[in-house]
């Protein structure tokens, strides 16, 4: 207590010293947090945009030839039928659970409410593909017997059960798509991005009602095994070759085939993240070296200053190590409580954020952009360790110097200027 209280008496004598070191402290602290949940919140909220769909998803679109092939000429509309699904199935490996979709615009009724929303032919495999969600008490989604059966059900997103059937409960209640009758069996509680939401209905019934040609213009898959940005270039560029074979069109044609790979744009991005990652630890570290070097001046400064003071106590009798141990006292004290000035002013920094965002969010509901910045906190323990560096660091730079302060014979030490 006696070390303690004479600690304390120090620093308030230099008050102004105390708070120049505690402030080199903090600062380090509380950036490193801020740029870490800055960092932190863009790859959340990139990740997030990517969850809207499974990562390894490819979907492709049939387009216009703009190039002759084989004696045909360009201009042709190109599009998909059962045997391009086959195609896929039978010769890419890496891809599974293919599904055609089925594009449609058509009116949705029930009683006097009614709406135009994108009516969607599509296979069970949809429902994974592109992440879509059902509550316990929201039904299910199309499956096999669906397509056995080209049953009349349909799945409508949140958007469209709410304007329908408002607060009534839409499961079980059957739809009137144009002039045909649908059971709803599932409500999809995913929030889509854009539009007023679509309605899903078995492929095969799609077929029958509005493709009587059986023709579609969309396919997607799941493809497994690509790790890397190169492997889904070449799984990209078998695709095409494979689908111009199937259409007749120049495997050169930018305009015939549209392919996105969204497991191909995840790992682009996320390399992006790690590059930016690295960037803000890095530019963290440099904060903390900064607060480190301003630790270790002053407190150089301060037990230089106090050279003549050790000299007198170690001349009336004091030992070293309570001489020593005074000076790490201060240092862990100064370090300790500045170092979690700043830790918390940087967590609290972060929360807040966080906090105006999801209030943001929730006042909001029908505000499904994309997100750019989600969720911007920082593990707990990078910011014990952090701040356990500075403590450390604290430590060292005062006892460095303090310790050849007492290898100094009194006499010489009192006359230090």
């Amino acid at each position: 207590m006696d070390i303690l209280q004479e600690i304390l008496s120090g620093l308030k004598h230099n008050m102004l010293r105390t708070i120049l070191t505690g402030l080199s402290v903090s600062w380090g602290i509380f950036i490193l947090i801020v740029l870490l949940g800055a960092g932190n919140g863009l790859k959340n909220g990139v990740s997030s945009n990517f969850s809207q769909r499974a990562t390894n998803t490819v979907q492709m679109w049939s387009g216009t030839s703009s190039l002759p092939y084989q004696g045909l000429k360009s201009g042709r509309a190109l599009d998909f039928s059962d045997k391009q699904l086959t195609n896929v199935d039978q010769n890419l490996s890496e891809a599974s659970d293919e599904t055609g979709i089925i594009d449609k615009q058509s009116t949705i009724s029930w009683q006097n409410e009614y709406g135009s929303y994108s009516v969607k032919g599509v296979d069970p495999y949809y429902s994974t593909i592109f992440n879509l969600k059902f509550d316990n008490d929201g039904g299910r989604f199309i499956n096999e017997m669906d397509l056995k059966e080209n049953s009349k059900v349909i799945v409508l997103d949140k958007k469209i059960a709410d304007v329908l059937f408002k607060s009534k409960t839409s499961i079980g209640e059957y739809v009137r798509v144009g002039e045909v009758e649908f059971k709803v069996v599932g409500v999809n509680s995913k929030k889509e991005r854009w539009g007023d939401g679509s309605a899903y209905i078995p492929f095969t019934t799609a077929q029958i009602i509005f493709n009587p040609d059986r023709k579609f213009k969309s396919i997607a898959m799941e493809v497994n095994g690509l790790k890397t940005k190169e492997a889904n270039d070449a799984f990209n560029d078998k695709l095409k070759k494979s689908m111009s074979k199937s259409l007749r069109f120049d495997p050169n044609d930018t305009q015939a085939l549209w392919i996105w790979n969204s497991q191909r744009q995840y790992i682009q991005t996320m390399k992006i993240f790690a590059g930016i990652t690295l960037f803000v630890t890095i530019i963290g570290i440099f904060t903390l070296i900064a607060g480190i070097v301003g630790v270790s001046n002053i407190m150089l400064v301060s037990v230089k200053e106090r050279t003549r003071e050790i000299g007198i106590r170690k001349a009336i009798g004091a030992r070293p190590g309570s001489i020593l141990l005074s000076v790490i006292i201060e240092s862990i004290l100064i370090t300790t409580i500045f170092g979690y000035i700043g830790m918390v002013f940087g967590v609290g920094l972060t929360e807040l954020v966080n906090f105006v965002m999801v209030q943001s969010a929730a006042s909001n509901p029908s505000d499904t952009g994309m997100s750019v910045f989600k969720d911007p906190t920082v593990q707990l323990s990078y910011v014990f360790v952090s701040t356990g560096i500075l403590i450390f660091s604290g430590i060292i730079a005062g006892y460095m110097p303090a310790r050849r302060a007492v290898k100094i014979k009194p006499i010489e030490a009192m006359r230090e200027e």
